[in-house]
């Protein structure tokens, strides 16, 4: 009897309610921008090879800055978001945001690498600001038992980010002919567009009313149910052995799309001989299948444990990844194209799963989830040494990535009393 009510309750769990939908909307948006500026990076990689005459794993110090912002900005973006709630913290990633972006104007003047690192790095802070704080605010926007549903419906329009950015990137940098990509106008132009409508949106969000709600993941109701002595005990953050290992996977999980994207345009090129603008179009292609990935798992996630269905997304990758580094033609490029898809639900399942039930330790937990993102800021570097050889060789790196991934997944994402 216990358990037809417990099934019942399950199916009258709403994605979210009406009260939230206007937050909801701006918090989704979030995901989106952020997904522009990340898929964006990717573009700068490559751009940056050819007009400032850098090596691939020189190139790859574009991901160490941005990624790099989420290990040193993570940590002061929780206690801020403790400190002035959800609603500020979104506003100061906004403003980091634009911030960073105005940068691009007098890097692109001076034409300095290091320069446009810094910017990059300001940037990247706002964007950590708002992983922060969004991914436990679009949770909270609804009942505990729809939350892995929401966070990956959020990230569903951080893929169209991710479309958008190639595109735009692309057709900026590198659709122009030779003779346009070999300047650095074109990044002016770009990122003063980005702030002001970054600053814009700032604006608008600073006028929308948050409705009081509380954190989605503190405790779930059957959890407390059962072991109701687990949630007044003295039980530190780094005891809950399921957000330990989240951070960890997250790490690798970061690690894994860094290297991937950042090398996706020079596999394209040197690999099947496709010009710039081309390769960064199929790079947009992938992100149209991250999306596509995000959908369906949001999907099945109604059949199927996230926990379950994150470690078989992870062994397809494992599989992905082999066949890329065979250099196939086609067969490892469209294996390249398709490490997006299974790379889509791993980012917003590791934090979901590693929120569940940490009680008043919710927000300080997202903080050290999003600083797993750091694991972008390396591993680029390291496949960078090997595609100075042969591009598809590195490739075989992010199999370890995907191995941790599949690890957490299928032994260790479950709270622990």
């Amino acid at each position: 009897m216990a358990q037809t009510t417990s099934a019942t309750s399950e199916l009258k769990a709403k994605f979210t309610e009406n009260k939230y939908l206007v937050t909801l909307v701006f918090v989704t948006s979030l995901f989106m921008l952020w997904g522009i500026a990340i898929s964006m990076g990717d573009i700068l990689n490559r751009h940056f090879q050819k007009v400032l005459n850098v090596s691939k794993a020189d190139s790859g110090l574009v991901q160490f800055s941005i990624f790099g912002a989420y290990a040193i900005m993570s940590i002061p973006a929780g206690l801020f978001m403790k400190r002035f709630g959800y609603k500020n913290g979104v506003l100061l990633g906004l403003i980091l945001y634009a911030c960073g972006a105005f940068l691009f104007i007098p890097a692109s003047n001076a034409e300095s690498f290091n320069f446009f690192r810094i910017a990059l790095f300001v940037l990247a802070c706002g964007l950590a600001t708002l992983e922060t704080v969004a991914h436990p605010f679009i949770a909270g926007l609804g009942d505990e038992r729809t939350s892995d549903q929401r966070i990956n419906f959020a990230q569903s329009f951080n893929g169209l980010g991710t479309i958008i950015g190639p595109l735009v990137g692309g057709y900026l940098l590198f659709g122009n002919g030779e003779a346009e990509s070999k300047d650095l106008e074109s990044v002016k132009s770009l990122y003063l567009a980005i702030g002001a409508i970054i600053l814009t949106i700032a604006i608008l969000f600073s006028f929308v009313k948050v409705p009081s709600f509380q954190d989605a993941h503190a405790v779930s109701p059957d959890t407390y149910a059962a072991h109701p002595e687990s949630f007044t005990s003295s039980k530190g953050l780094f005891e809950h052995r399921h957000f330990v290992w989240a951070v960890i996977a997250q790490f690798f999980n970061a690690a894994a799309q860094g290297g991937t994207w950042a090398y996706f345009i020079n596999y394209g090129h040197e690999k099947m001989g496709l010009p710039d603008d081309q390769a960064s179009y199929y790079f947009s292609f992938s992100m149209v299948l991250m999306t596509l990935g995000r959908f369906i798992g949001t999907f099945l996630m109604k059949y199927i444990a996230p926990n379950r269905l994150l470690a078989a997304f992870a062994l397809g990758n494992i599989l992905m990844c082999l066949i890329i580094a065979q250099s196939f033609g086609w067969v490892s490029f469209i294996a390249l194209l398709m490490l997006n898809f299974f790379f889509s639900i791993m980012f917003p399942t590791v934090f979901s799963l590693g929120l569940k039930d940490l009680g008043r330790h919710t927000q300080q937990a997202s903080s050290f989830i999003s600083m797993g993102v750091a694991g972008g800021a390396i591993f680029p570097y390291l496949m960078g040494m090997i595609a100075n050889e042969d591009v598809a060789k590195a490739y075989y790196l992010p199999i370890i990535c995907y191995v941790v991934i599949f690890i957490f997944g299928a032994k260790f994402s479950k709270p622990t009393t």
